[in-house]
């Protein structure tokens, strides 16, 4: 009977697997290392791109957290005026298109987007899409060049400030109210009873102020592009569609956002055979991370039902 003696596998060699391994890390490594290169020199090789910021939300100080049930948040002036600022620093972006679809905000906020707006050192377009009115105008104004939807809503060159009084539903529930003050307007704007003449009065300096600043900012952003008697006569809070906008002079072509796109990569004197040909690079401006049942952007409501009378573009 013979016996059948099985040969062990050879062991692979240590010094082959240490080795292989050592390569691939070098190679792992490598890739990197191109990808940072390429990526530094992309205007070079890709040319540069147009960024598309999508300005979809309304302008306000604290924006709103997404929510599980409520979508997408929104962010804060803050936030969306450092993402704005953030573009000097991109080689990669020659110019910049913002498609507006908000019907403006607060004061504040929309005075710290413009701002970043403003000083944004590139080729700049506005596209307005379905709406851009108030707060938006006012910021869209800081830009280059303005491209309108012949049937978006923009103008609403205006100031609001709404105060509520539930005096009358008080005296029927039965319920009385009583604030002690350090001085006579201390408490001006209160829910709790009807405004006094003087306090409108006041509320109304505020808002003429305020308004003729903003009627500032388009004059000295939109010029001799202005036709001053429609301008004067537009001026009072209305809304325009955009092809009465073009005619006042408070945009400069009606078009659609392919039209803005090509005018900024004019602009900024990107090549291109075709609009089709231009590079987009697309600016997130939505926030991705939900809050749990939309709680944080309730309260946030809340707070903002229940505080003092605010000011707004809208």
């Amino acid at each position: 009977m013979q016996t059948e003696i099985k040969k062990r596998p050879p062991r692979p060699n240590a010094g082959l697997l240490i080795g292989t391994a050592l390569a691939l890390a070098f190679v792992f490594l490598l890739v990197i290392a191109l990808f940072f290169v390429l990526s530094s020199f992309s205007p070079a090789l890709l040319g540069q791109c147009v960024a598309v910021v999508d300005v979809d939300m309304p302008l306000s100080v604290e924006g709103s957290p997404a929510s599980i049930f409520g979508g997408a948040g929104y962010p804060g002036s803050e936030e969306l005026a450092g993402t704005i600022d953030g573009l000097n620093q991109r080689d990669d972006v020659g110019a910049v298109v913002f498609v507006f679809n908000s019907g403006g905000g607060s004061v504040v906020a929309t005075r710290e987007v413009y701002e970043s707006v403003k000083t944004l050192d590139k080729p700049k377009v506005s596209y307005f899409r379905e709406i851009a009115a108030s707060g938006a105008y006012y910021v869209a104004s800081g830009t280059d060049y303005i491209v309108s939807d012949p049937d978006a809503l923009t103008g609403s060159i205006g100031v609001i400030t709404t105060i509520t009084s539930m005096e009358g539903l008080f005296e029927k529930l039965g319920i009385n109210t009583t604030s002690i003050t350090s001085g006579a307007h201390k408490d001006i704007g209160s829910p709790y009873r009807n405004m006094t003449e003087d306090e409108r009065a006041i509320f109304q300096g505020i808002v003429d102020e305020i308004y003729s600043e903003f009627r500032g900012v388009v004059l000295e952003n939109r010029k001799d592009r202005l036709n001053m008697a429609l301008f004067n006569n537009v001026t009072d809070g209305r809304v325009l569609t955009g092809r009465q906008a073009f005619k006042v002079g408070l945009v400069d072509q009606i078009g659609n956002k392919r039209d803005a796109i090509t005018k900024a990569a004019d602009l900024a004197n990107i090549s291109y055979g075709s609009p089709e040909e231009i590079r987009i690079c697309p600016v997130a401006t939505s926030v991705a991370e939900p809050g749990l049942f939309g709680v944080d952007s309730f309260v946030r409501n809340l707070q903002a039902a229940s505080a003092s009378p605010s000011v707004a573009f809208k």
